[in-house]
């Protein structure tokens, strides 16, 4: 891979990781496009790996809210009276909310970095998905804020985030959606999205570079790949002041269209042999 590659797929990284139009499901595009091998163990980890800059956006951006949240655990831990904290049921919401994407990613793994990694799939999904979202907004309660977040409503949302290791669904549009119908209101379900995404894709990232490390620089280099990740970072923490923003006035569904229209963009161009989709 060379350095303009990478400084592309990390801004279609930091563009998209938060936006519900599936991260993934725009990497594999632009890599396919780029004439990247999508199968090949390096570029799935490349995939992963340039995640983490992405997710140290988050951290960056919601520190003072994490360090809130981890001086209520650990001051839980050893306090009864710190367990009645709104810090502590917040900390203990997020624990088990990653819980579900662990087990079923690791359980997974092969199918999603193998079969899945179709553009068929990303097609499929950008407009399945789409009518979950439009359902989620139309039933969305929004009666709900971040603070009543409850260990159900993580575990609902945890559940459904799984779903986004299918490429295409995208990880924030599910757990966003999820919600949603859990009556949340939208800016408190993209906080609860956000927040759940850290533990989560730092595992996946660092999986990758642990196990793929090898296959990592013999195909992209990993030059390459720390030169994406910063760039996602950076773009990343812009994308993320911005969607905040915008959920608190606008409907999620502004997305829907460009999904749709993406996904049938996408299908047409398989179909008619313009695009490989492996």
């Amino acid at each position: 891979m060379d350095w303009w590659d990478a400084v592309v797929l990390g801004v279609v990284e930091g563009l998209t990781e938060f936006l519900p139009v599936s991260s993934t499901g725009h990497l594999t595009i632009v890599e396919r496009l780029l004439g990247l091998d999508v199968d090949d163990a390096g570029v799935t980890a490349f995939t992963a790996i340039i995640q983490v800059g992405a997710i140290l956006a988050v951290i960056g951006y919601f520190r003072a809210d994490i360090a809130r949240l981890v001086v209520g655990f650990v001051r839980g831990l050893g306090s009864a009276e710190a367990r009645r904290t709104t810090a502590w049921r917040e900390a203990l919401a997020l624990i088990v909310g990653t819980v579900p994407i662990g087990v079923v990613g690791l359980a997974t793994k092969d199918l999603v970095s193998g079969p899945l990694r179709s553009l068929w799939v990303v097609a499929v999904a950008l407009i399945a998905w789409s009518g979950v979202m439009v359902y989620a907004e139309r039933r969305a309660r929004q009666d709900r804020g971040e603070s009543s977040v409850t260990l159900v409503d993580a575990l609902v949302v945890g559940l459904v985030q799984c779903v986004a290791l299918v490429p295409g669904v995208s990880r924030s549009g599910a757990t966003i959606s999820a919600g949603l119908l859990r009556g949340l209101d939208r800016v408190s379900a993209t906080r609860l999205s956000f927040l759940l995404s850290i533990p989560a894709l730092v595992a996946a990232g660092g999986l990758e570079a642990v196990s793929e490390g090898s296959d990592v620089a013999r195909t992209v280099g990993w030059g390459p790949t720390l030169l994406a990740t910063a760039v996602s970072l950076v773009v990343a923490y812009a994308t993320i002041a911005w969607l905040l923003r915008l959920v608190a006035g606008h409907r999620i569904t502004v997305f829907v269209g460009y999904r749709v229209a993406l996904g049938v963009v996408l299908a047409v161009a398989l179909s008619a042999g313009w695009l490989a989709a492996t």
